[in-house]
């Protein structure tokens, strides 16, 4: 990090201050914690060596904040509930600017099929493999599978294995819908 101008706040020391340390004691003025003091490497080093967490604890303090369980014993706070008064924040109240969550939870919309049937994530995969439309009936699924399985099937055209992928493709899409509710 470079020091953007600022001098170790050691007295004395004309490096640069790189490094933050925590401010003062007392130094807040009750609006949150105070600025941080900039010190340069060797400083700094020195502050973190000092630090001791259980200054000024008794040996019953340090023994209670060491326990494994220490800090698990406070309640926490209950899962709203639908119509209580602690709502959780709203998705709207958070800048997405990169869209990474919005990508995430984004879904298409479900294609409408004529009798009303739905179709899953899985359903709409094959339909897409298989070339149909979302308000394709039954007979039009056989239909379609018999044309794909006749156009990849090595035994239907001169025994060119190059299409084997695309024709188990074709056959698990086939299974899948085939036992789908939608085309039940």
């Amino acid at each position: 990090m470079e020091a953007a101008g600022r001098v170790c706040v050691e007295p004395g020391c004309e490096a640069p201050g790189e490094f933050r340390a925590p401010p003062l004691e007392g130094a807040a003025d009750g609006g949150g914690p105070g600025a941080f003091r900039w010190m340069c490497l060797d400083h700094v080093r020195a502050f973190n060596s000092r630090y001791n967490y259980f200054d000024g604890m008794t040996a019953d303090e340090i023994h209670h904040a060491q326990r494994p369980l220490a800090g698990w014993e406070r309640e926490t706070r209950a899962f709203a509930r639908a119509g209580a008064g602690d709502q959780g924040p709203r998705w709207a109240d958070f800048s997405d600017p990169l869209d990474a969550i919005g990508a995430r939870y984004r879904r298409e919309a479900a294609p409408d099929r004529p009798d009303g049937k739905p179709l899953s994530g899985q359903d709409r995969m094959s339909l897409k493999v298989l070339g149909l439309a979302a308000d394709a009936d039954r007979s039009a699924l056989r239909k379609r599978y018999s044309e794909l399985v006749r156009k990849y099937h090595p035994d239907r055209n001169g025994g060119d294995r190059s299409h084997e992928a695309v024709l188990q493709k074709v056959i698990a899409a086939y299974q899948q819908l085939r036992q789908a509710p939608a085309f039940a």
